[in-house]
């Protein structure tokens, strides 16, 4: 077994580069309090998107200010599609809302626009356009059913940032753009979230959510600046007599590392509360601003190489997926993933990524809370069942993903 894990979540953008820059940005928290780098992030969102440019400390964050500002009555029904991460119904819970699911199409693993059409109601306000992995929706359709019912489009860019050579559907048609820059999202900050408002209908709304928004903690601001040295040690001894394992668990232990999801998140509770983006963070966002493209090339070469694989094997996955797409994960249909995930894990391939085993996603959240009805999105199910994403991020190398397709063969055929 290799001593560096292969893996979804160990730092997943946390190169040598990337680590030293958060380093330094730890030695120095007198700079904390500056929004020099902020302010040069949000001119590089809004050059790339236009529109105006709104930060917080989070995507979930961000997504919560946007529905507050939009100011619907109480109870309205924000639509999501099935197979998501349980911050945006929580967001939505949080703005006073209600998140309806819809199912999805297993070879896109975004909304079924069919299936949408029954889940329209008159209290329909909003949709939540999700582009899983980096598969685009169909958002000319979905723009098109917004319109005629009168309906606000937000596209939901977490997964993946179009760069020059595409993917042309994505960030165009929303009426806002929602993105996050967490660690393991198409552009990581640590930590961060941003809602371009394309018509700046809502800007000064949306610049009175910012401005009454809070800082984060120092000590807050710390641990999430710790991650990526930490992280970036850990995994050349990961597989070393158990000594990367160790200092993981006694960092969690002590509570030096903060967690994507706390236990009230899982439980369905978001607090009402606002944080500005923290300076440090959008610093490391923005140096990885100009990369967009040398990152999303390399999500396109491990992307190809995956398929050319599983197309020479013949195994299943979504028809969606095309070898110029810069995906986030590579998604494969298996029979009994979950089982595949432990021989893996065996030998040092860490592929639960949190995104398997349930509608709502990770499978600890509570998905009655999250208001998902079970047997509502039997193809949203079907995936969670069945689905094992492959690493494409950008400290996967290409021989180790040759490794991984390697072991997948042997487990597969």
């Amino acid at each position: 077994m290799s001593l560096q894990p292969i893996h979804h979540t160990f730092g997943p953008h946390v190169s040598g580069r990337y680590a030293r820059k958060a380093d330094r940005l730890l030695l120095t928290p007198w700079t904390w309090k500056h929004t020099v780098e902020t302010e040069r992030l949000r001119s590089a969102i809004q050059e790339q998107f236009g529109g105006s440019v709104h930060l917080f400390a989070s995507g979930r964050e961000a997504l919560l200010a946007l529905l507050r500002s939009l100011q619907f009555e109480q109870g309205a029904e924000i639509i999501v599609q099935g197979f998501t991460c349980v911050a945006l119904p929580n967001a939505i819970h949080a703005a006073g809302y209600t998140p309806v699911y819809v199912d999805i199409d297993k070879e896109t693993l975004n909304m079924d626009t069919q299936a949408l059409q029954g889940r329209i109601s008159n209290r329909t306000r909003a949709i939540i356009c999700q582009h899983t992995f980096g598969i685009p929706a169909d958002t000319a359709r979905l723009r098109h059913i917004c319109t005629e019912k009168h309906i606000i489009l937000i596209e939901d860019c977490a997964h993946i940032l179009p760069d020059k050579a595409g993917p042309d559907a994505i960030a165009r048609q929303g009426d806002y753009l929602l993105l996050s820059l967490n660690r393991d999202k198409a552009l990581s900050g640590m930590t961060g979230g941003a809602i371009v408002d394309c018509k700046r209908s809502r800007e000064n709304a949306l610049c009175t959510e910012e401005k009454t928004a809070l800082p984060l903690r120092r000590g807050h601001i710390a641990r999430l600046l710790l991650y990526a040295p930490l992280y970036r040690k850990t995994r050349f001894v990961y597989g070393l007599c158990g000594l990367g394992k160790m200092l993981l668990f006694l960092s969690r232990k002590v509570g030096l590392l903060l967690p994507v999801l706390t236990a009230q998140e899982k439980e369905g509770t978001m607090s009402p509360q606002l944080h500005t983006m923290p300076e440090p963070c959008a610093a490391l966002a923005r140096m990885e601003w100009p990369n967009l493209q040398a990152i999303n090339s390399h999500r396109r070469a491990r992307t190809a190489q995956y398929l050319a694989a599983a197309a020479e094997r013949g195994w299943k996955m979504p028809r969606g997926v095309q070898a110029d797409l810069p995906l986030q994960k590579f998604p494969l249909y298996v029979e009994d993933a979950d089982a595949i995930r432990t021989r893996l894990k065996q030998k040092g391939m860490y592929l639960d990524d949190g995104w398997t085993g349930a509608v709502v996603c990770p499978r600890s959240a509570h998905q009655e809370t999250a208001n998902y009805t079970a047997g509502s999105c039997p193809h949203a199910e079907y995936v969670a069942r069945h689905i094992l994403t492959l690493p494409t991020h950008p400290t996967t190398t290409e021989k180790q993903a040759k490794k991984l397709i390697q072991s997948l063969s042997s487990l597969l055929g």
